[in-house]
């Protein structure tokens, strides 16, 4: 009995020691919490795609409590229901989100370009990308495997024709998808009208005609034309700077002078 107890005791007595310590830490160091976090965390959507631009709606909520600087209306997916909920909660002056969609930058579908392999592998974008950037013949273009469509949470995205194509009235603009593509395809854009481009090809033009036809060749016909300046291009594709192209006098000129058709215009 006695060695028992002689290996019993020494391991309660650091038992009640470690139980003080924890105590007594939790007390010196406990974080008060403060108050309407839960309720702003209600008000919250819970998609968690970082759109407002903190790590979910938990990091958003905590920076709406901790930083009164910190706008309300910052959550794409809640919309204005939420900005207004949170605006009333917070006392803050309401303002409307700014709605975006998700746009794909790339049209090189079955008809327009061609695989340069027979692919057996991995059904993932992700996994595909590792086997010489694909199997298309454009290794800048979209894979068309759906890790896009497979994260989106409103399952506004599908694959048609090989490309990944938008549901425009069921995106929410969480902006996952954007993540999610590892050739960096998608992007957010204002719900306005305006000119996109549909390609992302960094070849040189001769390189890229053989491959897609609707591929952007860098002539650069569409950067001469555009009045306000507002198209470059960058590494043999065409690159739009939308806060010029908004007051454009000639709306959409540059789209219909593109001799592949990968500028299209795209309504609100």
């Amino acid at each position: 009995m006695e060695p028992i107890l002689t290996a019993v005791i020494p391991v309660v007595i650091i038992g009640i020691i470690c139980a003080l310590v924890l105590v007594i830490a939790s007390k010196l160091m406990f974080v008060k919490e403060d108050e309407r976090l839960p309720e702003i965390r209600e008000c919250l959507p819970g998609a968690n795609c970082g759109a407002c631009g903190f790590p979910g709606c938990d990091g958003y909520a905590k920076a709406l409590c901790e930083k009164p600087g910190t706008p309300a209306n910052l959550c794409v997916p809640g919309g204005g229901k939420t900005a207004k909920e949170l605006s009333e909660l917070l006392g803050k002056d309401f303002a409307e989100v700014e709605s975006k969609i998700a746009v794909v930058h790339c049209s090189g579908d079955c008809e327009r370009t061609h695989d340069k392999v027979e692919y057996h592998g991995m059904n993932s974008c992700k996994g595909a990308k590792l086997l010489y950037g694909g199997k298309g013949a454009c290794s800048y273009g979209c894979l068309g495997l759906g890790d896009c469509a497979g994260a989106c949470p409103e399952h506004a995205i599908g694959i048609i024709g090989g490309v990944a194509r938008i549901d425009k009235s069921s995106c929410i603009g969480c902006g996952i998808c954007t993540k999610t593509c590892p050739n960096k395809l998608i992007t957010l854009e204002k719900k306005v009208k305006k000119v996109i481009v549909t390609c992302s090809n960094k070849d040189k033009g001769a390189v890229t005609r053989k491959i897609c036809t609707n591929g952007c060749i860098g002539c650069k016909r569409c950067e001469r034309v555009c009045p306000m300046g507002a198209v470059k291009v960058v590494d043999n594709v065409a690159v739009i700077d939308q806060s010029k192209c908004e007051d454009c006098p000639d709306f959409g000129i540059c789209a219909k002078s593109c001799t592949s058709g990968c500028l299209i215009i795209v309504e609100e």
